[in-house]
């Protein structure tokens, strides 16, 4: 099979988990990068003019775990009051270094860069205004637009130079200016390309104590970003330390499986050195989910490895699915299924069936399907004594279906491989394979044949990306269920352990259905399950909300909006809507919302379809019925089902 792999590397090694060993920087007393311990950060929602506010939150997550602490800046006023803060910090015994988070004032990053640790720049707006322009650029005019970012950005690097301030340059992706996406697009490469660009004029004034962000709401483009920027580094000899991060990623159990999945994706082939979980709550609680994913790969891992000279077989900065064929509603262009697993039950009732999306009603005697409901149910060894819906398939172990079921419409058997290499059946089936000790001889000419991987090993990427591989280059193109086990009790550890687990298979366009198995209740199981395609953009079963996690240049109640907006719109299947507290990212993000809500104000909203204002400065007591009547003459709106 033909190669397809970018001849740029982003990772130590694609089939062993190995740590990406960057430049060691210096933030104040803190140090990250190298062989540092991966950090947790984050930022605080308080006005940075109000001192005791600030240092009291700030204290409230340095206590929770933070250990660098960022505040917004949006002018000279904000900048000068940090010195304050950290003043009254360091007075109270707290010496965690503070980070100012800069956008479109270069004068106010030149004040903070003398006063505090580090300063945190956007290429996006610091140097740019974003109109959505297209602009065509000749060679020798972006050559003079370069020079003028240039002239824009040296004093502040001189400036962080003579005063040992570090320095994170932040690419957004919803704030890409104007003329890197006139050149590049609104793309991976133009988010890397971004950032380049103010790296180089740092290492030309040799000022190297930087730290990197690629962060997205889209965990597919957060995702290759990133790795493309390693990439691109290495290239030109650059391996600055990686701030990791899912942006606007939400709140609640939403929140956690998306910046689990874009973030873990990352951690697991040994990328980051510091990262930041932004949910759509205060800080102190995001420190906890960040210490949890940190742990994951902290803590010493059953490890398989994997010696061989493999390549892997697609892009890893560009999503294509693996080609599978299709068999029944599996593989090809479908959408992954999600299974369901009742086989440590010790009996079967139409109860258990509710876990995972089926309401029976027994005076109708009628199934009512939920827009969550599971594709596959696996039985075991258990007897099915009732009707089930046909839009359901009952597996059974091999023996099992041989005996009762191998004649009943929606029943399939599932084969050990044991088992595989003396049966074979002409029908769907599935069987299950060990990823990190696959026979290849078993797996041939196998047209009705649909795999289910696991394995026991805690480097399930790198497995499973093997198993992958070895598949393609033998041309197998059966369609493989990934199945995850997990004996994690704590229902956050779980959920951020197997979003970390799975995410960089469906990124990378492998996986043609996801099984938990667990100790968990099935409807936490199910929900995770849907929750992981939603958030990798593989199956999108349920409303996104594409929600800031507020900071103090918020001009609303981020979480009590989001409420309001979830509760009125959850019912919409497959629509976007993005809740930004301020201007900074929230006109780029609405590029890739359908619809969104920006505080532009005090008590004013202006409201978004794609990109563009159709709504200014609506009161916020009238914003959210009118983001609905937008919804509305644009034809997505559809009624709630009253149950």
């Amino acid at each position: 099979m033909e190669n397809k792999q970018s001849s740029k590397k982003y990772c130590v090694d694609y089939f062993n988990r190995n740590r990406y060993v960057t430049r060691e920087i210096s933030i104040g007393n803190l140090k990250i990068g190298g062989n540092q311990p991966i950090r947790p950060q984050s930022m605080t929602t308080t006005d940075t003019m109000d001192t005791d506010k600030s240092v009291e939150q700030s204290i409230r997550m340095i206590e929770a775990g933070c250990e660098l602490v960022r505040l917004t800046a949006p002018s000279k006023k904000e900048a000068e009051n940090l010195g304050k803060i950290s003043d009254k910090l360091k007075s109270l015994g707290y010496n965690t270094p503070l980070v100012a988070d800069i956008h479109f004032t270069p004068n106010a990053a030149e004040i903070a860069a003398k006063l505090i640790e580090k300063v945190r720049v956007n290429p996006g707006n610091y140097a740019d205004k974003k109109k959505f322009e297209e602009i065509d650029f000749t060679d020798d005019s972006y050559l003079a637009e370069l020079k003028r970012i240039e002239e824009k950005f040296m004093p502040l690097v001189q400036i962080c130079k003579d005063h040992g301030t570090a320095m994170r340059i932040g690419t957004n992706h919803g704030s890409l200016s104007d003329r890197i996406l006139s050149r590049f697009g609104d793309t991976p490469e133009g988010m890397v390309e971004s950032a380049m660009e103010f790296l180089r004029i740092c290492q030309k004034m040799d000022y190297h104590n930087l730290a990197i962000s690629m962060k997205a709401s889209n965990t597919l483009v957060m995702v290759q970003a990133y790795r493309l920027l390693v990439a691109t580094m290495e290239a030109e000899g650059m391996n600055y330390p990686l701030h990791l991060g899912v942006t606007e990623a939400g709140d609640g159990e939403d929140g956690r499986i998306k910046s689990a999945v874009g973030i873990g994706a990352l951690l697991e082939d040994g990328l980051g050195d510091t990262i930041r979980v932004s949910l759509t709550e205060d800080p102190e609680f995001e420190i906890p989910v960040a210490k949890k994913l940190i742990n994951k790969y902290s803590s010493k891992n059953n490890n398989f490895n994997i010696k061989t000279n493999l390549l892997v077989n697609y892009n890893p900065y560009n999503y294509s699915k693996r080609h599978s064929q299709t068999i029944q509603n599996i593989g090809g262009k479908n959408v992954p299924i999600v299974f369901a697993d009742l086989s440590k039950k010790d009996e079967i009732l139409p109860a258990n069936f509710y876990g995972f999306g089926y309401n029976y009603s027994v005076s109708l005697d009628k199934w009512n399907l939920q827009d969550l409901a599971a594709d596959f149910v696996f039985l075991g060894e258990n007897e099915l004594n009732f009707e089930i819906p046909g839009t359901l398939g009952a597996v059974f172990e091999y023996k099992k279906w041989k005996e009762k079921y191998q004649n009943q419409k929606h029943c399939y058997p599932i084969l050990t491989s044991g088992e595989a290499k003396d049966i074979r059946l002409e029908n769907l089936h599935f069987m299950e394979l060990t990823a990190d000790s696959i026979d290849i001889e078993t797996c041939k000419n196998r047209p009705n044949c649909v795999f289910v991987f696991t394995t026991k090993y805690d480097n399930k990427t790198q497995v499973y990306r093997y198993a992958r591989t070895l598949l393609e280059n033998n041309q197998i193109n059966n369609p493989v269920i990934l199945k995850y086990t997990s004996e994690i009790e704590d229902l956050e550890t779980f959920q951020l352990n197997v979003s970390s687990d799975s995410g960089n298979q469906f990124i990378d366009g492998f996986g043609d259905g996801i099984w938990i198995e667990a100790k968990q209740p099935m409807t936490i199981i199910n929900s995770l399950s849907f929750g992981i395609l939603q958030a990798t953009r593989t199956r999108i079963s349920k409303t996104e909300y594409i929600s800031c996690p507020s900071c103090g240049r918020t001009l609303f109640d981020l979480q009590e909006t989001t409420a309001k907006i979830r509760n009125r719109t959850s019912h919409l299947k497959g629509i976007k809507i993005g809740i930004m507290g301020c201007i900074v990212n929230g006109p780029g993000e609405m590029a890739d919302a359908d619809y969104g809500y920006v505080g532009t104000g005090p008590g004013k909203i202006h409201l978004y379809k794609e990109k563009e204002i159709v709504r200014k400065n609506v009161p916020e007591q009238e914003a959210v019925d009118t983001l609905i009547e937008l919804i509305k003459e644009n034809g997505d709106w559809i009624e709630p089902i009253k149950n």
